[in-house]
């Protein structure tokens, strides 16, 4: 029987089902312990998996059988908890957003890289094949110059859906809303396949929704290729629309619904596409994302998605954030300024 990672859960909410299913479903993870600081639903995570429990990190971090605390806590938790479990040489993969200030982000890659474990935060829909067949025409130019890389994000999350939990829709905890945590990747997903981007100016508050943060946010984005693009997002439109991304350049147009390319149009042709495997990215995402976590361990190799690449599309949010906030243009190495 091939080694598994053992992976050990902290934070049993909504996202954490899956991940639980991730693991389970992984060749090289097994799932061991489940922590939370809700006792009961503790209980039930440990009792449905037949794992250990905790109902502390603190507790959990000195369990020798686990090898990687896997992160599904409120966003503004996942700074301490990953320092923490890195300080106990364990891996840590981080849900989204892996913090929610960009101070925190190197004091992050730096203890793991001290304690010689790996850091990797999630975002699931760069694992599609899609995706991925997207970037590789990018990458080879066959669009040719950029000129428009826009993403839209509009989807419906409810009064009742902030009240449902105390540290949603808040700063402290939360560190933004509809674009910090529902458009957070969309937005990776935009900067991932066109480029880092230089600047940015927006616009983002709380219009329909009583929350402390936006639930509905635009912006401008100068990219260092020299596009421009926008970023439109809202929790407040009345029906779920597939989250869209729509890029234009010199030599053609790519159109990308739902992890799906709607259209891949080169020099007025439209491209024939190739069989993809079945992809959605609840719960595909996560699992291949998992799985090759785990396989790098066994492999002694980064993971796919590094701690590192939390940075641009927090970068992207936070100066939405302050441009909103100054009415000016932010340049986005200005942030940590």
């Amino acid at each position: 029987m091939n080694k598994k990672i053992r992976f050990g859960i902290v934070g049993c909410g909504a996202i954490s089902s899956v991940h639980f299913e991730g693991i389970i479903k992984s060749k090289n993870a097994e799932l061991v312990a489940v922590c939370d600081i809700d006792k009961k639903v503790a209980d039930e995570a440990s009792q449905k998996y037949d794992v250990k429990k905790y109902y502390s990190i603190n507790e959990m971090v000195t369990d020798a059988e686990i090898e990687v605390i896997n992160i599904c806590t409120p966003s503004s938790l996942h700074y301490e908890q990953t320092i923490l479990a890195a300080k106990h040489k364990k891996h840590v993969l981080v849900e989204k957003p892996m913090a929610i200030s960009l101070e925190h982000i190197e004091p992050m890659i730096n203890t793991c890289k001290r304690n010689n474990v790996l850091l990797g935060t999630v975002f699931p829909r760069r694992m599609s094949p899609q995706a991925q067949y997207i970037k590789k025409i990018l990458d080879n130019d066959d669009l040719g110059k950029l000129s428009l890389c826009s993403a839209y994000v509009k989807i419906y999350r409810s009064q009742e859906y902030y009240n449902s939990a105390g540290w949603r829709g808040t700063w402290e905890y939360d560190g933004g809303g509809a674009m910090m945590n529902q458009g957070i990747h969309t937005v990776d997903l935009l900067q991932w396949l066109v480029g880092p981007v230089l600047s940015v100016y927006g616009k983002a508050k709380p219009i329909l929704r009583d929350i402390e943060v936006e639930d509905t946010s635009v912006a401008v984005l100068e990219f260092k290729n020299g596009a421009l693009g926008t970023i439109e997002i809202t929790t407040t439109a009345s029906v779920n629309e597939p989250q869209r991304l729509e890029i234009f350049g010199e030599k053609g147009s790519i159109i990308y619904i739902d992890d799906d390319i709607n259209l891949l149009e080169i020099k007025g042709k439209r491209i024939s596409l190739p069989k993809f495997e079945k992809f959605e990215v609840l719960p595909d995402g996560h699992r291949i994302q998992i799985d090759d976590f785990a396989q790098a361990l066994l492999e002694n190799r980064p993971p796919f998605l590094t701690g590192g690449d939390s940075k641009p599309s927090l970068e992207i949010i936070l100066g939405t954030y302050k441009s909103s906030e100054t009415g000016e243009k932010v340049s986005l190495n200005s942030l940590q300024n």
